[in-house]
Protein backbone atom coordinates (compact mmCIF):
# COMPACT_ATOMS: atom_id res chain seq x y z
CA UNK A 1 0.00 0.00 0.00
CA UNK A 2 0.84 3.72 -1.08
CA UNK A 3 2.52 5.38 2.28
CA UNK A 4 0.78 8.67 3.15
CA UNK A 5 -3.04 9.62 2.70
CA UNK A 6 -4.32 11.63 -1.03
CA UNK A 7 -7.28 14.00 0.10
CA UNK A 8 -8.58 16.85 2.47
CA UNK A 9 -9.27 15.63 6.50
CA UNK A 10 -11.22 17.50 8.84
CA UNK A 11 -11.52 15.41 12.37
CA UNK A 12 -13.38 16.46 15.26
CA UNK A 13 -11.09 14.43 17.61
CA UNK A 14 -12.28 13.18 20.95
CA UNK A 15 -10.56 10.25 22.00
CA UNK A 16 -9.49 11.78 25.53
CA UNK A 17 -10.02 9.22 28.53
CA UNK A 18 -8.51 10.14 32.21
CA UNK A 19 -8.42 13.60 31.46
CA UNK A 20 -11.86 13.57 30.35
CA UNK A 21 -13.51 11.64 32.81
CA UNK A 22 -11.86 13.63 35.60
CA UNK A 23 -11.78 17.11 34.55
CA UNK A 24 -15.62 16.93 33.60
CA UNK A 25 -17.29 13.89 35.86
CA UNK A 26 -14.54 13.68 39.26
CA UNK A 27 -13.65 10.29 38.30
CA UNK A 28 -10.99 8.82 39.58
CA UNK A 29 -9.26 5.36 38.51
CA UNK A 30 -11.12 3.01 36.53
CA UNK A 31 -14.97 3.96 35.90
CA UNK A 32 -17.58 1.50 36.89
CA UNK A 33 -20.55 0.69 34.74
CA UNK A 34 -22.61 3.14 35.61
CA UNK A 35 -19.90 6.20 35.25
CA UNK A 36 -18.64 4.70 31.76
CA UNK A 37 -21.99 4.79 30.32
CA UNK A 38 -22.20 8.61 31.60
CA UNK A 39 -19.17 9.36 29.95
CA UNK A 40 -20.21 7.72 27.05
CA UNK A 41 -23.06 9.80 26.74
CA UNK A 42 -21.46 12.67 27.06
CA UNK A 43 -19.12 11.64 23.98
CA UNK A 44 -22.12 10.91 22.09
CA UNK A 45 -23.40 14.41 21.86
CA UNK A 46 -20.21 15.05 20.65
CA UNK A 47 -20.52 12.90 18.02
CA UNK A 48 -23.83 14.30 17.69
CA UNK A 49 -22.60 17.48 16.81
CA UNK A 50 -20.57 16.12 14.16
CA UNK A 51 -23.90 14.64 12.49
CA UNK A 52 -25.08 18.06 12.37
CA UNK A 53 -22.58 19.77 10.97
CA UNK A 54 -22.71 16.83 7.89
CA UNK A 55 -26.25 17.90 7.91
CA UNK A 56 -25.20 21.13 7.25
CA UNK A 57 -22.93 20.47 4.43
CA UNK A 58 -19.83 18.95 5.69
CA UNK A 59 -18.59 16.69 3.02
CA UNK A 60 -18.34 13.09 5.26
CA UNK A 61 -15.73 11.57 2.80
CA UNK A 62 -13.36 14.16 4.36
CA UNK A 63 -15.26 13.76 7.33
CA UNK A 64 -13.28 12.39 10.59
CA UNK A 65 -13.69 11.47 14.12
CA UNK A 66 -11.10 10.50 15.98
CA UNK A 67 -13.02 8.72 19.02
CA UNK A 68 -11.22 6.08 21.86
CA UNK A 69 -13.09 2.50 22.46
CA UNK A 70 -13.33 2.61 25.71
CA UNK A 71 -15.98 5.22 25.85
CA UNK A 72 -16.52 5.83 22.32
CA UNK A 73 -19.57 3.38 22.55
CA UNK A 74 -22.03 3.11 19.23
CA UNK A 75 -19.65 5.93 17.45
CA UNK A 76 -17.26 3.87 15.60
CA UNK A 77 -20.03 1.95 13.84
CA UNK A 78 -21.83 5.11 13.29
CA UNK A 79 -19.47 6.52 12.04
CA UNK A 80 -18.80 3.13 9.50
CA UNK A 81 -22.55 3.93 9.14
CA UNK A 82 -22.66 7.44 7.66
CA UNK A 83 -19.73 7.18 5.73
CA UNK A 84 -17.28 9.31 8.07
CA UNK A 85 -13.39 8.68 8.59
CA UNK A 86 -12.57 6.60 11.48
CA UNK A 87 -9.45 7.03 13.44
CA UNK A 88 -8.55 5.25 17.05
CA UNK A 89 -5.86 5.73 19.41
CA UNK A 90 -3.93 2.58 20.32
CA UNK A 91 -2.37 4.56 23.02
CA UNK A 92 -2.61 3.92 26.78
CA UNK A 93 -4.21 7.26 27.99
CA UNK A 94 -2.32 9.41 30.38
CA UNK A 95 1.07 8.32 30.42
CA UNK A 96 4.05 10.35 29.43
CA UNK A 97 5.73 7.83 27.58
CA UNK A 98 4.09 5.50 24.74
CA UNK A 99 2.36 2.17 25.46
CA UNK A 100 -0.15 0.00 23.65
CA UNK A 101 -3.71 0.45 25.84
CA UNK A 102 -4.35 -3.19 25.01
CA UNK A 103 -0.95 -4.55 25.38
CA UNK A 104 -0.07 -7.34 22.82
CA UNK A 105 -3.84 -7.51 21.67
CA UNK A 106 -3.74 -4.38 20.00
CA UNK A 107 -3.92 -5.83 16.55
CA UNK A 108 -7.01 -7.69 17.73
CA UNK A 109 -8.94 -4.38 18.24
CA UNK A 110 -7.74 -2.35 15.22
CA UNK A 111 -9.24 -5.31 13.03
CA UNK A 112 -12.09 -5.70 15.29
CA UNK A 113 -13.21 -1.61 14.72
CA UNK A 114 -11.50 -1.41 11.28
CA UNK A 115 -10.69 2.03 11.41
CA UNK A 116 -9.32 4.20 8.58
CA UNK A 117 -6.01 5.40 10.68
CA UNK A 118 -4.88 3.95 13.83
CA UNK A 119 -3.49 7.05 16.20
CA UNK A 120 -0.82 7.24 18.39
CA UNK A 121 0.09 10.35 20.69
CA UNK A 122 3.68 10.52 21.26
CA UNK A 123 5.66 12.89 23.51
CA UNK A 124 9.15 12.81 22.30
CA UNK A 125 12.10 15.66 22.50
CA UNK A 126 14.73 14.72 20.56
CA UNK A 127 17.09 16.21 23.42
CA UNK A 128 15.13 14.73 26.05
CA UNK A 129 15.98 11.10 27.87
CA UNK A 130 17.60 9.36 24.90
CA UNK A 131 16.83 5.67 26.79
CA UNK A 132 13.22 6.86 26.93
CA UNK A 133 12.75 7.91 23.22
CA UNK A 134 14.82 4.80 22.30
CA UNK A 135 11.87 2.74 24.08
CA UNK A 136 8.72 4.79 22.98
CA UNK A 137 10.90 4.11 19.19
CA UNK A 138 10.68 -0.17 19.25
CA UNK A 139 6.89 0.01 20.57
CA UNK A 140 6.48 2.23 17.86
CA UNK A 141 8.40 0.29 15.31
CA UNK A 142 6.08 -2.31 16.04
CA UNK A 143 3.27 -0.75 15.53
CA UNK A 144 3.68 0.59 12.52
CA UNK A 145 4.68 -2.55 11.07
CA UNK A 146 1.76 -3.71 11.80
CA UNK A 147 -0.58 -1.17 10.29
CA UNK A 148 1.64 -1.64 6.82
CA UNK A 149 1.82 -5.49 6.94
CA UNK A 150 -1.75 -5.08 7.07
CA UNK A 151 -2.00 -2.33 4.71
CA UNK A 152 -3.57 0.49 7.21
CA UNK A 153 -2.86 3.63 7.57
CA UNK A 154 -0.88 5.57 10.55
CA UNK A 155 -1.75 8.89 12.16
CA UNK A 156 1.05 10.35 14.71
CA UNK A 157 -0.10 12.91 16.66
CA UNK A 158 3.62 14.09 17.77
CA UNK A 159 4.14 16.56 21.04
CA UNK A 160 7.32 17.92 21.48
CA UNK A 161 7.18 19.21 24.75
CA UNK A 162 10.30 21.31 26.66
CA UNK A 163 13.07 20.50 28.22
CA UNK A 164 13.96 22.18 31.28
CA UNK A 165 17.40 23.67 29.48
CA UNK A 166 15.50 24.63 26.27
CA UNK A 167 12.80 26.89 28.45
CA UNK A 168 15.95 28.47 30.18
CA UNK A 169 16.90 29.31 26.89
CA UNK A 170 14.28 31.61 25.98
CA UNK A 171 13.82 33.07 29.76
CA UNK A 172 11.15 30.91 30.85
CA UNK A 173 8.75 31.60 28.12
CA UNK A 174 6.43 28.62 26.68
CA UNK A 175 5.51 31.31 23.94
CA UNK A 176 8.67 32.26 23.10
CA UNK A 177 9.91 28.39 22.97
CA UNK A 178 6.96 27.36 20.61
CA UNK A 179 7.94 29.94 18.02
CA UNK A 180 11.42 30.24 18.30
CA UNK A 181 12.40 26.38 19.18
CA UNK A 182 9.56 24.07 18.50
CA UNK A 183 9.28 23.96 14.65
CA UNK A 184 13.17 22.86 14.59
CA UNK A 185 12.99 20.59 17.48
CA UNK A 186 9.56 18.96 15.73
CA UNK A 187 12.00 18.49 12.48
CA UNK A 188 14.18 17.02 14.44
CA UNK A 189 12.44 14.38 15.50
CA UNK A 190 10.19 13.59 12.42
CA UNK A 191 13.49 12.88 11.15
CA UNK A 192 14.46 10.48 14.20
CA UNK A 193 11.55 8.28 14.03
CA UNK A 194 11.85 8.47 10.32
CA UNK A 195 15.51 7.19 10.81
CA UNK A 196 14.04 4.65 13.21
CA UNK A 197 12.43 2.68 10.37
CA UNK A 198 8.74 3.98 11.42
CA UNK A 199 6.13 4.79 8.92
CA UNK A 200 4.04 7.39 9.09
CA UNK A 201 1.02 8.48 6.69
CA UNK A 202 -0.87 11.55 8.62
CA UNK A 203 1.29 13.09 10.98
CA UNK A 204 -0.99 15.26 13.13
CA UNK A 205 1.08 18.19 14.62
CA UNK A 206 1.18 21.18 16.84
CA UNK A 207 0.50 24.03 14.97
CA UNK A 208 3.22 26.80 14.22
CA UNK A 209 3.05 30.59 14.35
CA UNK A 210 4.84 30.74 10.23
CA UNK A 211 3.89 29.60 6.81
CA UNK A 212 8.18 28.83 6.26
CA UNK A 213 7.98 26.14 9.50
CA UNK A 214 5.04 24.38 7.81
CA UNK A 215 6.85 24.26 4.54
CA UNK A 216 10.31 22.66 6.70
CA UNK A 217 8.30 20.32 8.03
CA UNK A 218 6.14 19.17 4.91
CA UNK A 219 9.55 18.49 3.42
CA UNK A 220 11.01 16.68 6.69
CA UNK A 221 7.78 14.67 6.51
CA UNK A 222 8.07 13.49 2.55
CA UNK A 223 11.91 13.45 2.44
CA UNK A 224 12.96 10.00 1.09
CA UNK A 225 10.47 9.51 -1.71
CA UNK A 226 7.60 10.06 1.38
CA UNK A 227 6.11 11.86 -1.33
CA UNK A 228 2.66 10.98 -0.52
CA UNK A 229 2.87 11.75 3.56
CA UNK A 230 0.81 14.89 4.84
CA UNK A 231 0.22 17.02 7.72
CA UNK A 232 -2.75 17.89 9.79
CA UNK A 233 -2.98 20.52 12.22
CA UNK A 234 -3.60 19.71 16.37
CA UNK A 235 -5.75 22.44 18.43
CA UNK A 236 -3.79 21.88 21.27
CA UNK A 237 -7.34 23.42 23.31
CA UNK A 238 -6.37 26.76 21.98
CA UNK A 239 -8.44 29.57 22.09
CA UNK A 240 -9.97 30.34 18.62
CA UNK A 241 -7.65 32.91 17.38
CA UNK A 242 -4.74 30.88 17.70
CA UNK A 243 -5.96 28.49 16.10
CA UNK A 244 -7.47 30.11 12.98
CA UNK A 245 -3.40 31.66 13.07
CA UNK A 246 -2.83 28.08 12.84
CA UNK A 247 -4.38 27.06 9.99
CA UNK A 248 -4.42 30.21 8.22
CA UNK A 249 -0.45 28.95 8.09
CA UNK A 250 -0.67 25.82 7.11
CA UNK A 251 -3.35 25.56 4.87
CA UNK A 252 -1.65 27.21 1.73
CA UNK A 253 1.21 24.71 2.08
CA UNK A 254 1.05 21.29 -0.02
CA UNK A 255 1.08 18.70 2.34
CA UNK A 256 -1.05 20.39 4.70
CA UNK A 257 -4.68 18.60 4.10
CA UNK A 258 -6.51 19.77 6.95
CA UNK A 259 -7.00 19.17 11.29
CA UNK A 260 -7.56 17.33 13.79
CA UNK A 261 -9.07 19.50 16.75
CA UNK A 262 -10.64 18.49 19.46
CA UNK A 263 -10.97 20.54 22.81
CA UNK A 264 -11.41 23.88 20.64
CA UNK A 265 -14.63 22.57 19.12
CA UNK A 266 -16.27 20.93 21.73
CA UNK A 267 -14.75 21.98 25.49
CA UNK A 268 -16.95 24.79 25.97
CA UNK A 269 -20.82 23.38 24.68
CA UNK A 270 -20.10 20.00 26.33
CA UNK A 271 -19.26 22.07 29.61
CA UNK A 272 -22.22 23.60 29.60
CA UNK A 273 -24.85 21.08 29.15
CA UNK A 274 -22.90 18.59 31.59
CA UNK A 275 -23.68 21.48 33.97
CA UNK A 276 -26.83 21.90 33.42
CA UNK A 277 -26.53 25.03 31.45
CA UNK A 278 -27.97 24.19 28.07
CA UNK A 279 -30.19 21.29 26.65
CA UNK A 280 -28.71 18.62 25.07
CA UNK A 281 -29.57 19.86 21.28
CA UNK A 282 -27.80 23.64 21.66
CA UNK A 283 -24.98 21.71 23.23
CA UNK A 284 -24.77 19.35 19.61
CA UNK A 285 -25.43 22.62 17.31
CA UNK A 286 -22.77 24.80 18.91
CA UNK A 287 -20.42 21.78 18.41
CA UNK A 288 -21.09 21.59 14.71
CA UNK A 289 -21.04 25.27 14.34
CA UNK A 290 -17.30 25.15 15.80
CA UNK A 291 -16.51 22.45 13.63
CA UNK A 292 -17.56 24.18 10.90
CA UNK A 293 -15.83 28.07 11.48
CA UNK A 294 -12.28 25.90 11.51
CA UNK A 295 -13.41 24.08 8.14
CA UNK A 296 -14.13 27.80 6.66
CA UNK A 297 -11.28 29.03 8.32
CA UNK A 298 -8.84 26.75 6.71
CA UNK A 299 -10.25 26.61 3.22
CA UNK A 300 -10.75 30.34 3.09
CA UNK A 301 -6.82 30.71 3.83
CA UNK A 302 -6.32 27.20 1.51
CA UNK A 303 -8.03 29.35 -1.47
CA UNK A 304 -11.06 27.21 -1.79
CA UNK A 305 -14.39 28.28 -1.15
CA UNK A 306 -15.45 26.77 2.32
CA UNK A 307 -18.53 24.60 2.88
CA UNK A 308 -22.01 26.10 3.86
CA UNK A 309 -23.26 26.22 7.25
Amino acid sequence: MKLGYDGKLYILAFDHRGSFQKKFFGIDGEPDIEQTAIIADAKHLIFEGMLQAVGAGADPSVTGVLVDEQFGSTVPEEAHERGLKLAMPAERSGQAMFDFQYGDDFGEHILRFDPAFTKVLVRYNPDGNHAENATQVAKLKRLSDWLHEHERKFLFELLVPAEDTQLQTVGGSTDRYDAELRPELMRRTIAEIQDSGIEVDIWKIEGVDERSDCEMLVSQARTGGRDGVVCVVLGRGANDAKVDHWLAQAAPVDGFVGFAIGRSIWWDPLKAYVDGKIERAAGARKIAENYLRFVKVYERAEGRTPVAS
